[in-house]
């Protein structure tokens, strides 16, 4: 079992700042991918920023130069700091990683959530 625990949503005002933190536990063995996805209700989840196999990062064109993406690949974290954020950047975000278990099996887990309001 892979779990992901994201932290560090909130409520914002235009312009300001946040950073999201996500912990992944179990009985991981390798980590592929990992990175961060938004959904608002009743549309489909969209990919923020992923590191790609190979440690590539990859950024929505709408939070290039934005937003940064940062892993700690010891601790099994992945950050996601947020600037100048505007309401288009209201959503859920959530954590996704990828990769191998103990087991040597396939795991693709997402974690439960973390609010993200901006205000006008």
């Amino acid at each position: 079992q892979v779990q992901l625990v994201e932290s560090g949503g909130g409520l914002v005002q235009a312009g300001g700042s946040l950073r999201l933190t996500c912990a992944a536990s179990g009985n991981i063995q390798s980590i592929r991918t990992m990175g961060w996805y938004r959904q608002l209700p009743g549309q489909q989840r969209e990919m923020v920023a992923v590191f790609t196999a190979g440690g590539v990062e990859n950024y929505a064109d709408s939070v290039k130069g934005r937003f940064t993406l940062d892993m700690n690949y010891a601790q099994k974290k992945v950050f996601l700091e947020m600037n100048s954020l505007n309401p288009g950047d209201t959503a859920v975000y959530l954590c996704n990683a990828a990769g191998r278990t103990t087991e040597v099996r396939f795991y693709d887990a997402w974690g439960q959530g973390t609010q993200v309001t901006v205000t006008s």
